[in-house]
């Protein structure tokens, strides 16, 4: 993994911190601790507590953005992912609550993320709840709380921290886009496949397939 170097900026007003944090909204944002305060500490403590899940930039604490349709494609992603990764013995698949440290006080918390076991030490699963890791894969589903300014932003950490590919997906165009740098990407339709690339050769996901999961109806 390599290592990120975070940066500081001093700000005078809170309109530029949330400009700073990626035009956040002040909804998403904790106020105690005061906002550059913050550290691994409260971001478990107010999980543990409160079942809330915060990253960590620049000592503030920016509640997750995730709804329902949202998370149901990210479990529906895992399962897949899962079902190609678990039986090659590439390595371990999280989802929306696995909490990574990317750099010295930030911690990220992908949707979802393949992470091969060349990353982990001595490659097995980290005991702390916050381990120091760079996924190879990192997934964002979006939500209406989500901004252009935070998903830059959290694309430039990602591929500073080492990762290698990542996949935005957003619900309602029901497309893909696919990173392999933080400004180079490439739009795939409803109708287009999905693939793994060089961090997962030979997996292929029709992405009807995938957002088929929003139109599931049950029996009557």
């Amino acid at each position: 993994m390599t290592t990120a170097e975070m940066t500081t900026t001093v700000s005078e007003t809170l309109a530029e911190v949330l400009e700073h944090l990626g035009d956040m909204p002040p909804s998403r944002i904790r106020f105690r601790p005061a906002m550059g305060t913050a550290t691994e500490a409260d971001v478990l403590a107010i999980h543990d507590r409160e079942g809330r899940l915060y990253e960590l930039l620049d000592g503030t604490l920016v509640e997750k953005a995730m709804g329902f349709r949202e998370s149901l494609l990210a479990c529906a992603l895992i399962d897949l992912l899962r079902g190609f990764v678990i039986p090659r013995r590439l390595g371990i698949v999280t989802g929306e609550a696995g909490m990574m440290r990317l750099a010295a006080g930030l911690v990220r918390i992908p949707d979802v993320a393949f992470i091969a076991w060349e990353r982990l030490p001595n490659r097995r699963i980290p005991s702390e709840p916050i381990p120091d890791v760079a996924p190879n894969l990192a997934v964002e589903v979006l939500s209406a709380g989500n901004t252009a300014g935070e998903m830059a932003r959290k694309r430039q950490e990602y591929f500073d921290a080492g990762v290698q590919l990542l996949w935005q997906i957003d619900p309602q165009s029901r497309t893909v886009e696919v990173f392999t740098s933080p400004a180079q990407a490439t739009l795939l339709h409803a109708e287009a496949t999905l693939d793994g690339g060089s961090v997962l050769p030979g997996f292929r996901l029709p992405l009807p397939t995938l957002f088929a999961e929003l139109d599931l109806q049950g029996e009557a």
